[in-house]
Protein backbone atom coordinates (compact mmCIF):
# COMPACT_ATOMS: atom_id res chain seq x y z
CA UNK A 1 0.00 0.00 0.00
CA UNK A 2 1.13 3.56 -0.74
CA UNK A 3 1.89 5.53 2.40
CA UNK A 4 0.69 9.05 3.24
CA UNK A 5 -2.34 8.87 0.95
CA UNK A 6 -5.26 9.72 3.22
CA UNK A 7 -8.22 11.02 1.23
CA UNK A 8 -7.53 9.28 -2.08
CA UNK A 9 -6.84 5.85 -0.57
CA UNK A 10 -9.32 3.00 -0.94
CA UNK A 11 -10.33 1.53 2.38
CA UNK A 12 -11.32 -2.16 2.67
CA UNK A 13 -14.74 -2.68 1.11
CA UNK A 14 -14.94 0.87 -0.23
CA UNK A 15 -16.60 1.28 -3.61
CA UNK A 16 -15.32 3.48 -6.42
CA UNK A 17 -16.46 7.06 -5.98
CA UNK A 18 -19.16 8.10 -8.44
CA UNK A 19 -18.86 11.69 -9.65
CA UNK A 20 -21.99 13.29 -11.07
CA UNK A 21 -21.30 15.69 -13.94
CA UNK A 22 -24.69 17.14 -14.87
CA UNK A 23 -26.24 13.67 -14.84
CA UNK A 24 -23.25 11.80 -16.29
CA UNK A 25 -22.03 9.36 -13.63
CA UNK A 26 -18.26 8.94 -13.83
CA UNK A 27 -17.31 5.77 -11.96
CA UNK A 28 -20.50 3.97 -12.93
CA UNK A 29 -20.45 2.13 -16.23
CA UNK A 30 -18.34 3.34 -19.15
CA UNK A 31 -18.16 7.10 -19.80
CA UNK A 32 -16.92 8.41 -23.16
CA UNK A 33 -15.48 11.93 -23.47
CA UNK A 34 -14.86 12.93 -27.07
CA UNK A 35 -14.12 16.00 -29.13
CA UNK A 36 -11.34 17.94 -30.82
CA UNK A 37 -7.92 18.56 -29.36
CA UNK A 38 -8.43 22.30 -29.84
CA UNK A 39 -11.41 24.56 -30.33
CA UNK A 40 -10.63 26.16 -33.69
CA UNK A 41 -13.90 27.53 -35.04
CA UNK A 42 -17.53 27.55 -33.97
CA UNK A 43 -18.65 25.34 -36.85
CA UNK A 44 -15.82 22.82 -36.32
CA UNK A 45 -16.59 22.46 -32.61
CA UNK A 46 -20.38 22.33 -32.83
CA UNK A 47 -20.39 19.92 -35.78
CA UNK A 48 -18.00 17.63 -33.92
CA UNK A 49 -20.09 17.87 -30.74
CA UNK A 50 -23.29 16.93 -32.57
CA UNK A 51 -21.56 14.00 -34.29
CA UNK A 52 -19.93 12.53 -31.16
CA UNK A 53 -23.18 12.80 -29.22
CA UNK A 54 -25.04 10.99 -32.00
CA UNK A 55 -22.41 8.25 -31.85
CA UNK A 56 -22.90 7.84 -28.10
CA UNK A 57 -20.42 10.14 -26.33
CA UNK A 58 -21.41 11.41 -22.88
CA UNK A 59 -19.22 14.52 -22.60
CA UNK A 60 -17.46 16.94 -24.96
CA UNK A 61 -13.75 17.68 -24.72
CA UNK A 62 -12.03 20.64 -26.37
CA UNK A 63 -9.06 22.82 -25.55
CA UNK A 64 -9.45 26.60 -25.32
CA UNK A 65 -6.01 26.90 -23.73
CA UNK A 66 -3.28 24.68 -25.17
CA UNK A 67 0.07 24.41 -23.36
CA UNK A 68 2.39 23.49 -26.20
CA UNK A 69 6.04 22.46 -26.38
CA UNK A 70 6.80 25.28 -28.82
CA UNK A 71 5.81 28.87 -27.95
CA UNK A 72 5.07 29.38 -31.65
CA UNK A 73 2.51 26.57 -31.89
CA UNK A 74 -1.24 27.22 -31.72
CA UNK A 75 -2.04 28.09 -28.10
CA UNK A 76 -5.84 28.02 -28.29
CA UNK A 77 -8.54 30.68 -28.64
CA UNK A 78 -8.85 31.43 -24.92
CA UNK A 79 -12.10 33.13 -23.93
CA UNK A 80 -13.44 32.90 -27.47
CA UNK A 81 -12.89 29.14 -27.36
CA UNK A 82 -14.73 28.85 -24.05
CA UNK A 83 -17.70 30.71 -25.48
CA UNK A 84 -17.75 28.33 -28.46
CA UNK A 85 -17.72 25.35 -26.07
CA UNK A 86 -20.63 26.91 -24.20
CA UNK A 87 -22.58 27.14 -27.47
CA UNK A 88 -21.77 23.51 -28.23
CA UNK A 89 -23.03 22.49 -24.79
CA UNK A 90 -26.30 24.38 -25.32
CA UNK A 91 -26.68 22.81 -28.76
CA UNK A 92 -26.07 19.21 -27.64
CA UNK A 93 -26.55 19.07 -23.88
CA UNK A 94 -23.11 17.49 -23.48
CA UNK A 95 -21.14 18.57 -20.38
CA UNK A 96 -17.87 20.28 -21.30
CA UNK A 97 -14.37 19.17 -20.27
CA UNK A 98 -11.63 21.73 -20.89
CA UNK A 99 -8.16 22.44 -19.58
CA UNK A 100 -7.16 25.20 -17.20
CA UNK A 101 -3.48 26.15 -17.14
CA UNK A 102 -3.21 29.15 -14.81
CA UNK A 103 -4.35 29.75 -11.23
CA UNK A 104 -5.71 33.15 -12.31
CA UNK A 105 -8.06 31.48 -14.81
CA UNK A 106 -9.69 28.84 -12.61
CA UNK A 107 -12.74 30.81 -11.50
CA UNK A 108 -13.77 32.19 -14.88
CA UNK A 109 -12.92 29.02 -16.86
CA UNK A 110 -15.17 27.27 -14.36
CA UNK A 111 -18.03 29.50 -15.50
CA UNK A 112 -17.91 27.77 -18.91
CA UNK A 113 -16.61 24.27 -18.05
CA UNK A 114 -18.39 21.42 -16.30
CA UNK A 115 -15.08 19.63 -15.65
CA UNK A 116 -11.72 21.36 -15.24
CA UNK A 117 -8.85 19.38 -16.72
CA UNK A 118 -5.36 19.57 -15.25
CA UNK A 119 -2.97 18.48 -17.98
CA UNK A 120 0.10 16.29 -17.70
CA UNK A 121 2.49 19.26 -17.70
CA UNK A 122 0.63 20.81 -14.76
CA UNK A 123 0.09 17.68 -12.67
CA UNK A 124 2.54 18.92 -10.03
CA UNK A 125 1.59 22.58 -10.26
CA UNK A 126 0.54 22.58 -6.62
CA UNK A 127 -0.82 26.13 -6.63
CA UNK A 128 -3.06 25.25 -9.56
CA UNK A 129 -4.17 22.03 -7.86
CA UNK A 130 -5.17 23.93 -4.71
CA UNK A 131 -7.03 26.60 -6.67
CA UNK A 132 -8.84 23.97 -8.74
CA UNK A 133 -9.77 22.18 -5.54
CA UNK A 134 -11.28 25.35 -4.10
CA UNK A 135 -13.47 25.75 -7.20
CA UNK A 136 -15.62 22.78 -6.20
CA UNK A 137 -15.78 21.76 -9.86
CA UNK A 138 -15.07 18.15 -10.89
CA UNK A 139 -11.37 17.93 -11.74
CA UNK A 140 -9.92 15.59 -14.38
CA UNK A 141 -6.30 15.08 -13.30
CA UNK A 142 -3.97 13.69 -15.95
CA UNK A 143 -0.89 11.72 -14.99
CA UNK A 144 2.39 13.52 -15.58
CA UNK A 145 4.57 12.06 -18.30
CA UNK A 146 7.36 11.20 -15.83
CA UNK A 147 5.22 10.59 -12.74
CA UNK A 148 4.79 7.53 -10.56
CA UNK A 149 1.45 6.34 -9.23
CA UNK A 150 2.39 7.62 -5.78
CA UNK A 151 3.18 11.09 -7.12
CA UNK A 152 -0.06 11.13 -9.11
CA UNK A 153 -2.21 10.19 -6.12
CA UNK A 154 -0.44 12.76 -3.98
CA UNK A 155 -1.45 15.41 -6.51
CA UNK A 156 -5.04 14.22 -6.26
CA UNK A 157 -4.63 14.57 -2.50
CA UNK A 158 -3.94 18.30 -2.93
CA UNK A 159 -7.34 18.75 -4.61
CA UNK A 160 -9.17 16.53 -2.13
CA UNK A 161 -7.57 18.34 0.80
CA UNK A 162 -9.29 21.55 -0.34
CA UNK A 163 -12.64 19.90 0.34
CA UNK A 164 -13.33 18.91 -3.27
CA UNK A 165 -14.18 15.19 -3.50
CA UNK A 166 -14.74 15.25 -7.27
CA UNK A 167 -11.44 14.05 -8.71
CA UNK A 168 -11.21 11.92 -11.84
CA UNK A 169 -7.84 10.37 -12.70
CA UNK A 170 -6.72 10.04 -16.32
CA UNK A 171 -3.81 7.95 -17.60
CA UNK A 172 -2.51 9.53 -20.82
CA UNK A 173 0.77 7.75 -21.39
CA UNK A 174 4.22 8.22 -19.91
CA UNK A 175 7.60 9.05 -21.45
CA UNK A 176 9.86 6.01 -21.77
CA UNK A 177 12.82 5.01 -23.94
CA UNK A 178 10.38 3.77 -26.60
CA UNK A 179 10.09 6.22 -29.49
CA UNK A 180 7.77 4.31 -31.83
CA UNK A 181 4.69 5.75 -30.13
CA UNK A 182 4.28 9.30 -28.86
CA UNK A 183 4.00 7.99 -25.29
CA UNK A 184 3.79 4.59 -23.60
CA UNK A 185 0.19 4.01 -22.54
CA UNK A 186 0.38 2.34 -19.12
CA UNK A 187 -2.79 0.27 -18.81
CA UNK A 188 -1.42 -1.36 -15.67
CA UNK A 189 -2.52 1.84 -13.93
CA UNK A 190 -6.13 0.67 -14.13
CA UNK A 191 -5.78 -2.24 -11.68
CA UNK A 192 -3.12 -0.30 -9.74
CA UNK A 193 -5.48 2.61 -9.13
CA UNK A 194 -8.30 0.18 -8.35
CA UNK A 195 -6.11 -1.37 -5.66
CA UNK A 196 -4.88 1.87 -4.11
CA UNK A 197 -7.63 4.44 -4.63
CA UNK A 198 -11.39 4.87 -4.70
CA UNK A 199 -11.14 7.56 -7.40
CA UNK A 200 -12.43 6.70 -10.89
CA UNK A 201 -9.82 6.31 -13.64
CA UNK A 202 -10.10 7.15 -17.33
CA UNK A 203 -7.75 6.32 -20.20
CA UNK A 204 -6.68 8.73 -22.95
CA UNK A 205 -5.57 6.52 -25.88
CA UNK A 206 -5.10 9.53 -28.17
CA UNK A 207 -2.21 11.09 -26.26
CA UNK A 208 -1.24 7.69 -24.92
CA UNK A 209 -0.17 6.47 -28.35
CA UNK A 210 -0.21 9.46 -30.71
CA UNK A 211 -0.84 7.08 -33.59
CA UNK A 212 -4.22 6.82 -35.28
CA UNK A 213 -4.19 3.02 -35.90
CA UNK A 214 -3.44 2.37 -32.21
CA UNK A 215 -6.32 4.31 -30.68
CA UNK A 216 -9.00 1.70 -31.30
CA UNK A 217 -7.11 -1.38 -30.01
CA UNK A 218 -5.87 0.47 -26.93
CA UNK A 219 -9.39 1.74 -26.22
CA UNK A 220 -10.73 -1.80 -26.35
CA UNK A 221 -7.86 -3.05 -24.20
CA UNK A 222 -8.55 -0.33 -21.63
CA UNK A 223 -12.21 -1.36 -21.41
CA UNK A 224 -11.19 -4.99 -20.99
CA UNK A 225 -8.89 -3.90 -18.16
CA UNK A 226 -11.78 -2.16 -16.39
CA UNK A 227 -11.43 1.56 -17.09
CA UNK A 228 -14.23 3.88 -15.98
CA UNK A 229 -14.10 5.65 -19.31
CA UNK A 230 -12.15 6.99 -22.26
CA UNK A 231 -11.14 10.47 -23.38
CA UNK A 232 -10.73 10.43 -27.16
CA UNK A 233 -9.80 13.14 -29.65
CA UNK A 234 -12.23 13.43 -32.60
CA UNK A 235 -12.26 16.02 -35.38
CA UNK A 236 -14.51 16.55 -38.39
CA UNK A 237 -11.42 17.07 -40.58
CA UNK A 238 -8.23 15.93 -38.79
CA UNK A 239 -6.00 16.86 -41.76
CA UNK A 240 -6.85 20.53 -41.17
CA UNK A 241 -6.51 20.44 -37.36
CA UNK A 242 -4.30 23.09 -35.78
CA UNK A 243 -2.96 20.63 -33.20
CA UNK A 244 -2.55 16.84 -32.88
CA UNK A 245 -3.81 16.14 -36.40
CA UNK A 246 -2.13 12.70 -36.46
CA UNK A 247 -4.07 11.33 -33.47
CA UNK A 248 -7.62 12.62 -33.98
CA UNK A 249 -10.25 10.19 -35.20
CA UNK A 250 -12.60 11.08 -38.02
CA UNK A 251 -16.32 10.89 -37.28
CA UNK A 252 -16.72 7.52 -39.12
CA UNK A 253 -13.73 6.11 -37.18
CA UNK A 254 -15.29 7.21 -33.90
CA UNK A 255 -18.67 5.75 -34.84
CA UNK A 256 -16.99 2.43 -35.65
CA UNK A 257 -15.09 2.45 -32.36
CA UNK A 258 -18.24 3.20 -30.37
CA UNK A 259 -20.01 0.23 -31.95
CA UNK A 260 -17.13 -2.07 -30.98
CA UNK A 261 -17.08 -0.65 -27.45
CA UNK A 262 -20.80 -1.35 -27.08
CA UNK A 263 -20.30 -4.94 -28.21
CA UNK A 264 -17.37 -5.46 -25.85
CA UNK A 265 -19.30 -3.96 -22.95
CA UNK A 266 -22.28 -6.20 -23.75
CA UNK A 267 -20.00 -9.25 -23.84
CA UNK A 268 -18.71 -8.59 -20.34
CA UNK A 269 -22.18 -7.91 -18.99
CA UNK A 270 -23.71 -11.00 -20.58
CA UNK A 271 -20.85 -13.24 -19.44
CA UNK A 272 -21.23 -11.81 -15.92
CA UNK A 273 -17.48 -11.32 -15.70
CA UNK A 274 -17.82 -7.68 -14.65
CA UNK A 275 -19.24 -4.42 -15.91
CA UNK A 276 -16.66 -2.28 -17.76
CA UNK A 277 -15.85 0.72 -15.62
CA UNK A 278 -16.08 -1.26 -12.40
CA UNK A 279 -13.78 -3.67 -10.61
CA UNK A 280 -15.26 -7.21 -10.36
CA UNK A 281 -17.16 -6.50 -7.16
CA UNK A 282 -16.24 -2.80 -6.97
CA UNK A 283 -14.25 -3.35 -3.81
CA UNK A 284 -11.75 -6.17 -4.27
CA UNK A 285 -9.67 -5.47 -7.40
CA UNK A 286 -7.58 -8.59 -6.86
CA UNK A 287 -10.53 -10.90 -7.62
CA UNK A 288 -9.70 -13.22 -10.51
CA UNK A 289 -11.92 -13.44 -13.57
CA UNK A 290 -13.14 -16.68 -15.15
CA UNK A 291 -13.60 -16.62 -18.89
CA UNK A 292 -16.98 -17.98 -20.05
CA UNK A 293 -16.76 -21.30 -21.88
CA UNK A 294 -17.94 -19.83 -25.18
CA UNK A 295 -15.07 -17.37 -25.16
CA UNK A 296 -12.54 -20.02 -24.13
CA UNK A 297 -13.66 -22.29 -26.96
CA UNK A 298 -13.44 -19.42 -29.44
CA UNK A 299 -9.81 -18.67 -28.64
CA UNK A 300 -8.60 -22.28 -28.31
Amino acid sequence: MIKNIKLAARTPGQKTTIIDVNGVKVGQGLVIIAGPCSVETESQTIETAIAVKKAGAHMLRGGAFKPRTSPYAFQGLGLKGLKILDKARKETGLPVVTEVVDTRDVSWVGEYADVLQIGARNMQNFSLLREAGKSGKPILLKRGMYSTLEEWLNCAEYILAEGNPNVILCERGIRTFETYTRNTLDLSMIPAVRRESHLPILIDPSHGTGLLPFIEPMSLAAVAAGTDGLEIEVHIDPASALSDKDQQLTIPMFESLMEKLRKLKAFFEESKMYVPGESPDNSTPETKFTLPSAFSEAVD
